[in-house]
């Protein structure tokens, strides 16, 4: 939960902590991402991970040590020394699986980090031809500083599942994909493979997260996009996430939640963000209220997407402009400040979390504001205007 968000609400956990030797964890995918910082993670109410019902699938190893018991208060300035509300952001006992995580730079990562350090059980799908890369870069300590928690363990992902979420089953898999070595020796990761594997696993999840998307033609204008390119922005970054809840929704638990990441391109224009990409954010949208009615009605599960301010990662420099678009949200937005990955994180936490019980068929932005701006203010013709600017 992003501490912003709620000024003055404090939030207070214990948790029974397991630290370990070797731990696991997650990261993003084609959306804009950003690699997290440890400092702030101390502003959120601390939960300990969850020890792995079944080792990592690779053969990580696992050394569990003496349970030790921590209690971490996360709370605004202005409130420190006031008595605890008793409002936890508490998922311990929930699972999540996180599709898009292939690297510790991005939201999915920072999506995963939240929910453990909230309690919550973390289980990732990793995009086929990473796969290889992120579980060796796991196993030789590559993303330990990552992993770090509010209490100084490190986060632990139970099972890595591969996935490749543009194929819902085995059928639709073309040959050339079968014969490409770089998907030789894994299986079952379509997505109807992966609900079905996770479910002999584990039985069910209570949190869904869809954190990919991909537009091959992506540096191209709208009117110079192919047919091809076009419809497979929407395939990869849209249409992916009705067909994974699709799978999942039998083993979502009655009461959960499911979350996707979107981007304001959606609703703006943002030249260069081109390929069909701002059309898959808009679909992406669109589809978000219609399957909030839809699985709410069926399961009483709530559906959501988030909106996030543009970020540095791996993913997003794929796009050719992230810099630029960090500055003019630093000079543009009400609260001028670069935005965290972390932040989007705990935004996602808390609509994962009985606190937003009642929120479902919603765009969340955590842009620090950006969306509500209708021009730019840094631009000259403003210069002569006496607009506020941050002193900090």
């Amino acid at each position: 939960m992003a501490t912003t968000s709620f000024s003055g609400l404090q939030i207070a956990m214990s948790r029974s902590c397991i630290p370990s030797a070797q731990r696991i964890t997650d990261a993003g995918a084609m959306v804009l991402g950003g690699k997290s910082k440890v400092g702030s993670w101390n502003k959120l109410a601390s939960v300990c991970h969850v020890s792995p019902v079944q080792p990592f699938h690779r053969g990580f190893a696992s050394v569990s040590s003496k349970s030790v018991k921590v209690v971490t208060k996360a709370m605004s300035d202005s409130s420190a020394q006031s008595p605890v509300s008793g409002l936890p952001l508490d998922l311990k006992g929930k699972r999540a699986f996180i599709a898009g995580v292939a690297d510790d730079n991005g939201y999915g990562w920072a999506i995963a980090k939240s929910l453990a350090a909230a309690g919550a059980e973390i289980l990732v799908g990793t995009w086929v031809p990473a796969l290889n890369i992120f579980e060796s870069s796991l196993r030789r300590g590559k993303f330990d500083e990552s992993r770090i928690l509010p209490d100084g363990s490190l986060m632990e992902i139970t099972k890595v599942y591969p996935l490749d979420a543009v194929f819902d089953n085995p059928e639709d898999v073309p040959e050339d994909i079968k014969a490409n070595k770089r998907y030789a020796g894994s299986s079952k990761w379509t997505v109807q493979e992966v609900a079905e594997s996770v479910k002999e696993d584990f039985g069910s999840i209570d949190i869904l997260v869809h954190s990919l998307a991909n537009g091959p033609e992506v540096t191209k204008p709208l009117l110079e996009t192919s047919r091809k390119g076009y419809l497979a922005a929407i395939s990869a970054s849209s249409y992916s996430y009705v067909s994974l809840l699709k799978h999942f929704l039998p083993i979502l638990n009655p009461g959960g939640s499911s979350i996707s990441l979107t981007y304001i391109a959606s609703e703006r224009i943002i030249p260069g963000y081109g390929g069909g990409m701002s059309s898959a954010k808009a679909a992406l949208e669109s589809d978000t209220k219609v399957l909030a009615f839809e699985a709410g009605r069926k399961r009483k599960i709530r559906v959501n997407t988030i909106s996030a301010g543009p970020l540095r990662s791996r993913a997003a420099k794929a796009i050719g402009f992230i810099d630029m678009m960090i500055d003019y949200s630093l000079a543009n937005a009400p609260l001028q400040k670069e935005l965290s990955a972390e932040e989007v994180g705990n935004a996602a936490a808390f609509l994962a979390s009985p606190l937003a019980s009642a929120i479902t068929g919603t765009v969340l932005y955590v842009d620090n504001g950006l969306n509500a701006m209708g021009v730019g203010v840094d631009s000259p013709i403003f210069e002569n205007l006496d607009i506020p600017k941050d002193q900090h």
